[in-house]
């Protein structure tokens, strides 16, 4: 089933604007360009299929036509300190989990600092870019979901996953259109969360932490760190606790690995 603007717009809150692309480049980039425009908070773009989808680093994004869920959200958040604004990851990968939880029985993990993961691999990205425009600062949220995709590239076939292939259906397709409602649903209530309740907001993503109690390597700022994922602090960084007893904050890290 194609994924439509209307079906969504009617199950999904009123603060969303939402519109269906057939192929873009990337959905952030129009998005980013809605901004520039004047586009409200709140505007959202899915795509069929995207030819530049990109995570962090400038990774690509691969996914097959019509499979999966590609989409990115216009944020303004009004009243906010800009410094606050990189929760908005945190709580959107929270409001992922639980918008899969409300329409599937399965049980996403957050694996930090910007994905979603089953079954110890890898079910989608986020990627959170703040930007200026003429009428002031503003974020744009691209989310990759994989929802039916059954094969992925060699590059990355050892490493991800989709709903589906977790699901195990039996050939019964993934319903796009209700579980992208059930994310814009999550995504309104948990957002709101990001000044006075992020504190308690933290408490549901440590729960659902993936890396927590692994050893892990990162990179940081070209060099490795090596470490136990001990905590999650207040703003959502990641503690490590080092070999020589001492810890570490990581506010963001590229390649966070786990070590066997």
């Amino acid at each position: 089933m194609n994924l439509d603007a209307a079906v969504i717009s009617a199950g999904a809150p009123a603060a969303w604007c939402v519109r269906v692309l057939d192929e873009v480049v990337s959905t952030s980039d129009v998005v980013r360009d809605l901004a520039l425009g004047g586009a409200p908070h709140g505007t959202v773009v899915l795509a069929e299929h995207q030819t530049g989808g990109r995570g962090r680093r400038q990774n690509r994004w691969l996914a097959p036509r019509g499979r999966d869920l590609m989409f990115s959200v216009l944020f303004k958040p009004d009243g906010v300190a800009s410094d606050l604004w990189p929760r908005l990851t945190t709580l959107a990968a929270l409001a992922l989990c639980k918008g899969i939880e409300h329409e599937l029985p399965l049980a996403p993990c957050i694996k930090w600092p910007n994905d979603v993961y089953l079954a110890d691999r890898k079910v989608a990205g986020l990627l959170a870019e703040s930007l200026v425009g003429p009428a002031g600062s503003f974020v744009v949220l691209g989310i990759g979901l994989n929802v039916n995709a059954a094969a992925f590239p060699d590059e990355i076939r050892a490493s991800a996953t989709s709903l589906a292939v977790e699901l195990r259906p039996g050939g019964i397709e993934i319903d796009r259109n209700s579980l992208a409602v059930a994310i814009l649903n999550a995504l309104a209530h948990e957002l709101p969360r990001l000044d006075a309740g992020f504190v308690a907001a933290m408490e549901e993503v440590r729960a659902r932490s993936w890396l927590l109690t692994k050893t892990v390597r990162a990179t940081v700022d070209g060099r490795e760190v090596f470490g136990r994922a001990a905590d999650l602090n207040h703003e959502g960084h990641l503690v490590l606790a080092l070999p020589d007893g001492s810890t570490r904050t990581l506010s963001s890290a590229d390649e966070v690995r786990c070590v066997v």
